[in-house]
């Protein structure tokens, strides 16, 4: 009886640490987190028109992340201006993340202070009272880092904004960066020739299925365009599971469909990678 026992306890506890030797290298296989470290500038600016409280104003809402420490300086620049390239536009591409920030934030009050003249005008007008609303401007945005692993770096700009008219606007940029080189990753380095037509198929049918309808063409009876106009844009995250697509409000379907997201695993996609791409590594797991 002892004899068993002891053999029993000994069973498990070698078992025990079978177990945790299998879930350490689990892990290890799994986690391949960048050295990337980060930062991020939050701004929060208003101003009134006539600099009057009691009129309509502006707002304008920052919150910018950005890469600050990396092994290569080099690198690390390109990454930085990578992001100030998603983030504020071309115009700010040759400043620090601090400077561009600043930039961006006074050339935006400085755009909205132009309006006063219309407003003044419109105040001056006996027999009619400005509508508030259209000069109630805002400007909202941030970004966000959704996957830092295995030389890839994804991450997603989202962006709504206000300036008269019926609705606001909301849009998502996505950018996917080789951090061994600092370079953007592109379809045709990820996708084997003449791909556009086969991964535009699968993206229609995705869409087909996350709304319920048997025939992708129903689709345009729910507020998409011609489904023979959707096509890969280039505007795609990358993370551990596979390539998430975003079509932007009026892209591909009316303002009141919104923003229309297609997540398709590598698996699927898995005919039309190239064998040897910055993602191959991903892939393989």
């Amino acid at each position: 009886m002892k004899t068993q026992l002891c053999r029993n306890l000994m069973a498990l506890f070698l078992l025990g640490i079978l177990l945790s030797s299998c879930q350490i290298g689990s892990n290890k296989m799994v986690r391949n987190e960048n050295p990337i470290s980060f930062d991020s500038i939050q701004i929060d600016k208003s101003y009134y028109l006539l600099d009057n409280p009691s009129n309509p104003n502006c707002n304008l809402q920052i919150n910018f992340t950005f890469p600050t420490d990396y092994d290569d300086e080099a690198v690390l620049k390109k990454i930085q201006k990578q992001f100030i390239v998603s983030y504020f536009g071309d115009s700010y591409v040759g400043l620090e993340p601090e400077k561009a920030v600043a930039q961006y934030t006074e050339d935006y009050l400085k755009a909205y202070k132009e309006l006063e003249e219309d407003f003044k005008q419109d105040l001056s007008r006996s027999d009619e009272v400005p509508v508030g609303a259209w000069y109630s401007y805002y400007e909202m945005s941030s970004n966000e880092i959704v996957f830092n692993e295995s030389d890839i770096l994804s991450y997603t700009v989202s962006f709504e904004n206000y300036t008269g008219g019926a609705h606001g606007a909301h849009s998502f940029t996505n950018r996917v960066i080789n951090v061994k080189t600092g370079e953007l990753i592109t379809e045709d380095e990820i996708f084997v020739d003449n791909f556009e037509d086969h991964l535009a198929l699968m993206l229609v049918d995705e869409i087909a299925k996350q709304n319920n309808v048997a025939e992708a063409k129903e689709l345009e009876n729910l507020g998409y365009f011609s489904i023979d106009e959707i096509f890969p844009n280039g505007n795609f995250l990358i993370d551990a599971s596979g390539i998430t697509y975003f079509f932007n409000e009026y892209e591909i379907a009316a303002y009141v469909v919104g923003v229309t997201k297609v997540h398709l695993p590598f698996a699927e996609l898995a005919p039309l990678l190239r064998p040897d791409t910055p993602i191959s590594q991903l892939v393989r797991n």
